[in-house]
């Protein structure tokens, strides 16, 4: 079950959650450097990540899973945000040339068919980095983060997924070796966390990232699939019943 759209922003507005982004933006960094004029996608609740690349992309949106919900991004320009199953993005073949995918893989009901989508959308030779939770940190154990919530993955579950889905598994980095806790004392020793967490124990980091890049070699089978997904408004009205609702008797037969 995806964490839902206002307790994301509300970790990321959070004194924690400023910190948690200013880790994994460092360990992408190490990953990415500049995406001059290529096209992004970011899956998942990416938009605290995606402003670092924005600026040199030829065009960058941010899918958000119908089960999270969505916001609109960025704030006080045309949106490019849209509303999808991570399993059947509205995109062509072959059309983007990144994904990142942050709070997504872990809460995908299908992880493998996620992955098999957007190796679909990835123009060849096409990159993707996924930030997960680490099985093996503490985030991972406690729920008052959004990393906390879903399915944690290890490294080798990670590079089995991909090649099950035509991916080659490429550079990777770890973040938030410091505790999920909201003390000021802890949050200001965060970066010694970080650095003797990065030399000494980088197995038990809150979050794995990982890149892959798109395999061609080996083809995947084609299948067609009648969507299973049907958006219902949430403010539809429904109908309820009234004193004036006529009810059929019972048949007496």
């Amino acid at each position: 079950m995806h964490v839902d759209i206002v307790d994301l922003r509300q970790f990321y507005h959070s004194q924690l959650g400023y910190v948690a982004e200013q880790s994994i933006s460092m360990a992408l960094s190490s990953l990415w450097q500049r995406l001059p004029e290529e096209r992004l996608v970011g899956l998942g609740y990416s938009v605290p990540y995606l402003d670092r690349f924005r600026s040199d992309t030829e065009r960058t949106f941010a899918f958000m899973p119908a089960g999270q919900g969505a916001v609109n991004w960025p704030s006080g320009e045309p949106s490019a945000t849209a509303l999808v199953f991570d399993e059947e993005l509205p995109l062509p073949d072959s059309s983007v040339d990144r994904v990142l995918m942050v709070h997504s893989l872990e809460f995908a009901e299908n992880p493998r068919e996620t992955l098999k989508e957007i190796w679909r959308v990835l123009a060849p030779g096409g990159r993707l980095v996924i930030v997960v939770p680490n099985r093996r940190g503490v985030w991972a154990r406690m729920d008052h983060t959004p990393f906390g919530a879903g399915r944690p993955y290890s490294r080798g579950q990670l590079t089995a997924l991909f090649r099950e889905a035509n991916f080659t598994p490429g550079a990777s980095a770890e973040a938030l070796f410091f505790p999920p806790s909201k003390l000021k004392m802890v949050l200001r020793l965060r970066g010694v966390f970080e650095r003797f967490g990065r030399m000494l124990s980088p197995a038990f980091a809150g979050v794995i990232v990982v890149e892959a890049q798109k395999r061609l070699y080996q083809g995947l089978p084609v299948a067609v699939k009648a969507s299973r997904r049907v958006f219902v408004p949430v403010l539809s009205p429904q109908g309820v019943p009234t004193t004036r609702t006529r009810l059929t008797p019972p048949s007496t037969k």
